[in-house]
């Protein structure tokens, strides 16, 4: 039986504090001491230790309440990786929570244990999708889960100004799996954006291409490695969200907060080459999210989903057409979400097969089929609208499915005005009532007599 969503948003919640408790204290050695310094205006926090070279400074991040209570206990944490080895068991075994591949966990902890996350990376792809199982109290469909990559991005600015960096990555990968290796091969330069290993397993590195188009690699210096620069990933990693990866006692991480990585599948579904295998990964899981953030998270949907549609007409362009891919229900629950019509999608329509119209007594309407998208729509006009638009008053069920049939096309002309113009009731349906009537009758004869 699904779990309890209190339970395992409680219990993800204790072990995401306790990983980032962790992560903070295993990152920073007790023989040291923390200083800030001012950058742009804004404050940030790094760790002196004393070396054999003298003192060195590490980067901690930039201040905030959590980051200030975690300095002044930072002696007082211990580790309880038993503790957290068994709230991961619970989270996994009997919540049903996704997990990785045991080899993409081994790899996905040395990242963090080499500092990759602290230093701002943010992990990317359906291994970021994973965790927004326990935050969102999610149960995920398996189809959509199963991955041998791990793709990590950083903005090139963030990694130049960091002021530290990790051990060369080629050299973390190898002391997790020899086999790696850089893909392709790169003559004359240190570092690649690829690496693979036996198995299938890849590392990719992206960075936000924020310039000029381009395809060439860019350096990262924080994690000692190239990245290839991508549009749009600006959008999905502004802002992210610590994470825990249900691998072993926990691996703390950074990811997109779930309504930007939402929003930018629907972007995603638009610019990968035509049947392409991963735009039906990129729709599933774009479906996923929207329903449960319509339900869970409405506010912070609308407001990345209106930055995303804010940023001018080709952002628009391809957040409208990844919409339309949606099915129905996810796709009019989104819309319901940003309290907009269906005409805002490019060519929305609704139009009428051939169908057979019954009389509903249980609901008082006479129902009848459309189809917007390729899908069904469940289409009804209510009794008081026949008897009050349509002269079917002191008829019987006959005498009003007989009215309808008659009156039949100026009805579906009707249906289709409100099923496109009109707020949205419920998903994948339109019933047309008699408060719809007067205004969409002058409608629907004005655009007759132009006709």
């Amino acid at each position: 039986m699904p779990a309890p969503q209190l339970i395992v948003q409680t219990t993800y919640a204790e072990l995401l504090e306790r990983c980032a408790a962790t992560a903070f204290g295993d990152a920073f050695p007790e023989d040291g001491s923390f200083t800030s310094k001012t950058i742009g205006g804004r404050l940030y926090w790094y760790f002196q230790a004393a070396t054999s070279k003298g003192r060195k400074q590490r980067y901690v991040g930039p201040e905030s309440p959590a980051l200030l209570a975690r300095i002044a206990h930072h002696k007082q944490t211990r580790d309880d990786e038993r503790e957290r080895r068994s709230l991961v068991s619970t989270l996994v075994r009997s919540y049903g929570l996704p997990a990785p591949l045991p080899p993409v966990g081994h790899l996905i902890a040395a990242l963090a244990r080499a500092g990759t996350f602290r230093l701002r990376g943010v992990l990317v792809g359906t291994l970021a999708y994973h965790t927004y199982s326990a935050v969102l109290a999610l149960r995920l469909p398996s189809a959509s889960l199963m991955t041998n990559d791990i793709d990590i991005a950083q903005f090139t600015s963030v990694s130049i100004a960091m002021g530290d960096q990790t051990a060369p990555m080629l050299q973390i990968l190898k002391d997790v799996d020899k086999s790696f290796r850089e893909v392709p091969p790169r003559p004359g330069r240190q570092s690649a954006v690829s690496y693979v290993g036996q198995g299938g397993l890849r590392v990719d590195f992206l960075t936000p291409n924020e310039g000029p188009d381009t395809d060439n690699p860019q350096t990262l210096p924080a994690l000692q490695t190239d990245a290839l620069p991508l549009r749009f990933l600006d959008f999905l990693i502004h802002d992210a969200q610590p994470a825990v990866v249900l691998h072993g006692s926990g691996v703390y991480v950074q990811v997109p907060t779930p309504e930007r990585f939402a929003t930018h599948k629907l972007i995603l579904s638009v610019r990968r080459p035509a049947a392409t295998a991963k735009i039906d990964k990129d729709i599933q899981q774009a479906e996923v999210l929207v329903e449960a953030l319509c339900e869970k998270r409405p506010r912070e949907l609308r407001q990345v989903w209106e930055e995303a549609y804010g940023r001018g007409p080709k952002w628009r362009k391809l957040l409208l057409a990844g919409m339309t891919h949606l099915s129905f229900k996810p796709r009019d629950l989104l819309l319901m979400t940003l309290n907009r019509t269906r005409d805002l999608l490019p060519e929305a329509g609704l139009s009428f097969i051939d169908s057979v119209s019954n009389y509903d007594s249980t609901r008082e309407v006479v129902s009848f089929s459309g189809q917007s998208f390729g899908e069904l729509v469940a289409c009804a006009v209510s009794r008081e609208a026949l008897e009050d638009h349509f002269g079917a008053d002191g008829l019987d069920r006959k005498g009003r499915l007989e009215v309808f049939r008659k009156n039949r096309r100026a009805i579906e002309e009707l249906t289709r005005q409100k099923y496109l113009s009109r707020p949205i009731d419920a998903p994948g349906s339109i019933l047309l009532g008699t408060m719809d009537m007067e205004e969409l009758r002058k409608g629907y004869s004005t655009a007759k007599e132009r006709n």
